[in-house]
């Protein structure tokens, strides 16, 4: 045991470490606020097709040999508004658009790989995470995102209440509701380019949905719903970083695990209490 934690104060003492942690509780700020609007919302789909149509900016980054982060970023946002607004006017329903651009995203991320020369040999992070590669820079974009993240929910945060429990009462009161609509899928998008070093852009939508899952059986207010979201994603990147680290696995994909064992066990619990109480 003392074995063990020594191994742990060790790692946790490496800059890259350090750097991961730091990246992770950043990551973990959006997801859980962010994440929580867009379950409420009901726009999970439409999250998981802006997290895959990013993989076109990863590929347009790698073929122009720009930074990664920033030109991902740009094209989220591009797709997420395409996706939102066809969506939204279209007749033939929003899973058909999104669904075809979710596609799109891919299939331009794929193609302009295969024509960037050279190899690639860390084309997987993108897919899978590798937060021990996080740089300075990321941290700095990530920590960019937060602070604007925050700063917009917490100044629309009535809005946003009026916006995802009673739409009608919202437009009755003047809110922009079509605003509403496209600035929290633009939110979503920078979260998902958050979120790429860290889980990857296949594993995005457990850390968007599986905090919110838990926080909302536990907290009483909405605002209490983003906060235990936030503490759920954090613990679940430390968690899963030091268990990747002790055991040499993929970080993502762990801190994936991790969070997945923590629902099931809460799940698992909250039947074996109500059979109690039941008794």
């Amino acid at each position: 045991m003392e074995g063990t934690l020594a191994e742990l104060r060790s790692i946790a003492g490496m800059p890259f470490m350090q750097h991961a942690l730091l990246a992770g509780l950043l990551a973990s700020v959006a997801c859980g606020v962010i994440g929580t609007l867009i379950a409420a919302n009901r726009m999970l789909f439409l999250a998981g097709g802006v997290a895959h149509a990013a993989y076109g900016g990863v590929g347009l980054a790698l073929f122009l040999s720009l930074p990664v982060l920033p030109v991902t970023l740009v094209f989220s946002i591009t797709a997420a508004l395409l996706m939102s607004s066809l969506a939204m006017k279209s007749k033939m329903g929003s899973e058909t658009f999104i669904g075809a651009l979710w596609a799109v995203g891919m299939a331009v991320g794929i193609i302009l790989i295969d024509l960037t020369p050279g190899y690639r040999a860390d084309l997987s992070t993108y897919l899978f995470g590798n937060i021990l590669a996080v740089s300075t820079s990321d941290i700095w974009l990530m920590l960019s995102l937060d602070l604007l993240l925050a700063a917009v929910v917490i100044a629309s945060f009535q809005a946003f209440l009026a916006f995802t429990f009673d739409r009608e009462f919202a437009a009755s009161r003047g809110l922009p509701i079509v605003f509403l609509h496209h600035l929290l899928v633009v939110m979503a998008a920078m979260c998902v380019v958050m979120l790429i070093r860290v889980v990857g852009l296949l594993l995005v939508m457990a850390l968007f949905t599986l905090p919110q899952a838990m926080a909302v059986r536990k907290a009483k207010t909405f605002a209490g719903t983003m906060v235990l979201a936030v503490c759920c994603s954090s613990f679940f990147c430390v968690a899963g970083l030091f268990v990747a680290s002790l055991f040499d696995l993929a970080s993502g994909a762990t801190i994936i695990l991790v969070a997945c064992i923590c629902f099931g066990l809460t799940l698992s619990w909250e039947k074996i209490k109500n059979k109690i109480i039941q008794a």
